[in-house]
């Protein structure tokens, strides 16, 4: 338990410190807080704006930006967003299930370690901010932070842009705390285990076996790839000790890459038309698609994959879709996370 108390030998009028935590910060990508047409825009403008998510010159980029695609995509967008909107809960479901990740995982830390650690979680765009929970750790009396960015792979446009949000953050404190981050997870084995399973309890849940798993990363453009980012080598790792863990062979299981925006060439095969032409030319009338990059379900999953992706392979002659969740708060994920955090948490905890 943090202590609020005065240095020791410090004057009555020194202001009392809060001292004792060790944060851990989780993070990920951001959602509108609501998805009508201003708080969409102010979102996507600050995803948008990101250097490392665009990164073309500013003055080529941003009148684009702001006089064209943020005049129409926020209501594109927000048709979208509003397809898989929580209503019971009013947030988007990557907000619902972050909560419940995080209270999963302090609920864990806290048994392991007593309340020697808070644990909480931030957006990269949107809220709650990086720099607002960076604030509260601190004034809670957390002297170090781990800070945990959820993508399993690491990218320029994802684990990077997080880390520089957080870095700012430590900018804004007086008396910043030490700092740590995690690196990227894609080999854990404890995360290869709670893929596999969540693939075999799926599975098992069939009437009969999909012919093909689609395994679906979120794309970049390749240029990214040709210029040092290592992301399309760690999905392909991800992959390949999936079908390990599996016991598969490669005839069962594909990647391929979704989400493309934008004049230039991703990286390929791109979902949407790869499930297409698995059924128009492979004659595959039963497939399954999991998504390893995201820690939680969101946009690209639950209205791109289980939406756009799976008209695509039905209107080719595909008959059976099934799209296997993310890992959200399943018991094996959480137990994953927490193993990698306590990885981390070295000399820090005991």
């Amino acid at each position: 338990m943090s202590q609020v108390t005065r240095p020791p030998h410090a004057p009555t009028e020194h202001p009392k410190i809060a001292r004792g935590k060790t944060g851990v910060l989780l993070a990920n990508l951001g959602t509108p807080d609501d998805y009508s047409y201003w708080p969409m825009r102010r979102y996507l403008n600050e995803f948008l704006s990101d250097k490392r998510v665009i990164d073309y010159p500013a003055w080529k980029w941003q009148p684009l930006l702001q006089l064209i695609i943020l005049t129409k995509r926020p209501f594109s967008s927000g048709k979208a967003y509003e397809s898989i909107w929580d209503k019971e809960n009013g947030e988007s479901p990557l907000m619902v299930i972050t909560k419940e990740q995080t209270t999963k995982i302090a609920e864990t830390l806290t048994e392991r370690h007593g309340d020697h650690v808070m644990v909480d979680f931030c957006m990269r765009y949107g809220n709650p901010s990086t720099i607002s929970k960076v604030r509260e750790m601190v004034a809670a009396g957390c002297e170090r932070i781990l800070f945990f960015p959820l993508y399993p792979q690491y990218a320029g446009a994802t684990t990077a842009t997080a880390n520089d949000q957080f870095f700012r953050a430590l900018m804004k404190e007086k008396w910043q705390p030490a700092a740590r981050t995690v690196s990227a997870y894609f080999d854990h084995p404890a995360y290869i285990e709670a893929l596999a399973q969540s693939v075999e309890a799926s599975y098992a849940m069939q009437p009969e076996r999909p012919e093909l798993l689609v395994v679906s990363y979120h794309g970049m453009p390749k240029r990214y790839l040709m210029e040092g980012d290592p992301y399309h080598c760690q999905c392909q790792k991800t992959t390949r000790l999936l079908k390990e863990r599996l016991g598969w062979d490669d005839t069962e299981l594909r990647t391929t890459f979704q989400s493309q925006f934008g004049p230039e060439d991703w990286l390929q095969p791109y979902t949407v038309e790869e499930v297409a032409r698995v059924a128009a030319e492979e004659g595959k009338k039963s497939i399954a698609v999991i998504a390893p990059a995201f820690s939680a379900d969101c946009i690209e999953t639950l209205e791109e994959i289980n939406e756009e992706i799976k008209e695509s392979f039905e209107h080719a002659g595909g008959e059976h879709f099934l799209y296997i969740p993310c890992l959200n708060a399943d018991q094996a994920h959480v137990g994953a996370l927490c193993d990698i955090i306590d990885e981390n948490l070295g000399g820090w905890v005991s």
